[in-house]
């Protein structure tokens, strides 16, 4: 410091200048070895597809536009199509509902678990964060497809599955949101002899119920996305019905634009309706 302090201003400025090029010169590698890497990795994806990419790449807009053909042809149909496929709509949001509602109540008790300071074990915190992370990183597709073995089709497999995966992606979020929290209702509960449970239920959750919330909401709109995709492995809901339109093929892409049409309103709704729930929430716990 003393040495920059008493440097000239020309010298201080060509060591800022030489500084600049090395980044620069730097992050310019960085890209070519980025370019360089996309370039080989697009190679060998093309050639792992049989060579098939490139060539086919012309034709990448002729199922959308075979789908969308038919479905103008049969647009009168359509009233009736949205009124039939109704149900298997509620049945996925059902699907989404309940296992937000099981994982978030599974993720509170992982996240209270899992924060120093404020766990009943300390000493087992990494045991509960290291399976917070092995949830998070099993897909629920996997274990969706391990449950339909056992269980059979239908929707508890996708329950069971988006919950799993659902309770290690909040319990990781409540934990961080909880560590923030004030330790002193904590402590009064405490010192008059609360038990653990009522430490947390009493000194903790008011202060963070808003943000738990929140996070909830947002978990619930992926978990709408993720119940219709579980539908194409055979876990129930309007997935199931999207993907026998598909196979099925010319015939019942009138049905398959008539899902796709709920699917889409269904997500942009509740995509507007917790987002407004969710700001109100932040809102009121900052005032």
């Amino acid at each position: 410091m003393s040495d920059l302090a008493h440097a000239p201003a020309g010298a201080i400025r060509d060591s800022y200048m030489a500084e600049l090029r090395r980044r620069r010169l730097y992050g310019g590698l960085a890209l070519l070895v980025f370019a360089a890497l996309m370039a080989a990795g697009f190679q060998t994806a093309n050639d792992r597809n049989a060579g098939g990419f490139l060539d086919g790449l012309h034709r990448i807009g002729d199922y959308p536009a075979m789908v969308l053909s038919e479905a103008w042809e049969k647009r009168a149909q359509l009233p009736g199509k949205l009124l039939e496929y109704l149900p298997d709509l509620v049945e996925t949001l059902n699907i989404a509902a309940v296992s937000t509602l099981a994982g978030a109540m599974a993720g509170t008790v992982l996240a209270f678990l899992s924060i120093p300071g404020l766990a009943p074990w300390p000493r087992a915190v990494p045991l509960f964060r290291r399976l917070m992370d092995l949830m998070r990183a099993i897909p629920e597709i996997v274990i969706a497809l391990m449950l339909i073995f056992v269980l059979g089709g239908g929707p508890v497999p996708a329950v069971i599955a988006i919950a799993f995966h659902t309770a290690g992606a909040l319990g990781k979020l409540f934990s961080e949101v909880a560590e923030n929290a004030d330790a002193k209702p904590v402590e009064g509960l405490a010192s008059v002899g609360a038990a653990w449970g009522q430490r947390m239920a009493l000194g903790v959750l008011p202060q963070v119920a808003p943000n738990f919330l929140s996070y909830a909401l947002l978990r619930f709109e992926i978990n709408v996305r993720a119940s219709a995709i579980l539908g194409f492995v055979g876990a129930g809901g309007i997935g199931y019905e999207l993907k026998n339109a598909m196979s099925w093929g010319p015939g019942r892409f009138g049905d398959a634009a008539a899902i796709f049409l709920l699917l889409f309103g269904a997500i942009v709704a509740f995509d507007q309706l917790s987002g407004h729930v969710r700001r109100r929430l932040v809102e009121g716990s900052r005032t």
